[in-house]
């Protein structure tokens, strides 16, 4: 039957076949341990999407044995989320994973399109990914802490963090970097839930050919509302290598990873995480970005 998103690529080309999937595994394991992201006495949650990365990052860990439960943010994008959701829906069933539904309609009271598109008429001009990051990202915190985790686990790969690694120091933003890294942030807050990534040195090709050995259903495009062009543009510049942009994506992440203890400690030192005047949760300033959007978005304007 089709549906509005190409689900899964029929090809099962020999690469897929030959991949090595137990040394794939046993990277994330090995990265686990090695940066004491959590333990098996651990419960451990993971933000899902239903795309690749995070059907992967689910599926490889309650494989390992940890307890694991997963939870995701529907944004109402059209079709695209809901195949995504129907398809991540089917992965947690099937492995036997408790799923956490979080809706932008129920918690905003409109879909991120409709609310990216009245924030155009006021004038604010944010991309959807800025606007669609920091509201999930807001729901995700709120959300976890009342399920309690010990960890939230993302599915950024070697080459997400290669990427923004390249996009901070580009922008004269390398103080930004400092909360890259297996474990995200420098500043320590009871309010914020652990954020890490055991997927950070598996390379974005490793968990495309781990996904489809695997079958899973997930989508391999774009989001359709993906409008971060300097993103996009390094993805581009990366793919310009040819053969070398592989050991230039890992080199980039393996030297970050030498100055990350030494950014981490100096952006500790500087950030003062205070609380959000109109919800309470941290933020930088009298306000935290989420509700400076949604002050935006519900002004009077004359």
């Amino acid at each position: 039957m089709q549906t509005c998103l190409t689900i899964l690529e029929e090809a099962h080309d020999a690469s897929v076949e030959s991949f090595d999937s137990d040394a794939f595994e046993q990277k994330i394991e090995q990265t686990i341990r090695e940066f004491n992201l959590f333990t098996r006495e651990s419960k451990v949650l993971v933000a899902c999407s239903g795309g690749k990365d995070s059907t992967v990052i689910l599926h490889v860990l309650k494989k390992l044995g940890y307890q694991v439960e997963a939870i995701t943010v529907d944004a109402h994008i059209g079709c695209y989320t809901e195949e995504n959701l129907k398809n991540l829906r089917m992965v947690c069933t099937d492995i036997g994973v408790k799923l956490h539904e979080i809706s932008f309609r129920k918690e905003f009271g409109s879909s991120m399109c409709y609310i990216q598109s009245v924030l155009k008429t006021k004038g604010y001009d944010y991309k959807n990914c800025h606007t669609c990051g920091v509201l999930r990202r807001y729901l995700l915190n709120t959300h976890s802490r009342k399920i309690q985790p010990d960890v939230l686990v993302t599915g950024h790969n070697l080459d997400d963090e290669a990427q923004v690694v390249m996009m901070n120091l580009l922008r004269s933003q390398v103080f930004l970097a400092a909360r890259l890294g297996p474990k995200t942030g420098s500043a320590r807050d009871e309010r914020f839930i652990p954020r890490v990534k055991p997927m950070y040195f598996c390379q974005e090709r490793d968990v495309v050919l781990y996904s489809k050995q695997k079958r899973f259903p997930v989508h391999y495009g774009e989001c359709p509302c993906s409008s971060d062009t300097y993103r996009r543009d390094l993805k581009g510049l990366f793919t310009a290598f040819g053969e070398d942009a592989e050991r230039i994506k890992a080199n980039i992440v393996q030297q970050f990873m030498r100055l990350s203890p030494a950014l981490k400690r100096h952006h500790a030192s500087l950030t003062a995480i205070g609380s959000c005047e109109q919800c309470g949760e941290p933020a930088s300033g009298e306000c935290c970005s989420a509700c400076l959007i949604l002050t935006k978005l519900h002004e009077e304007r004359s």
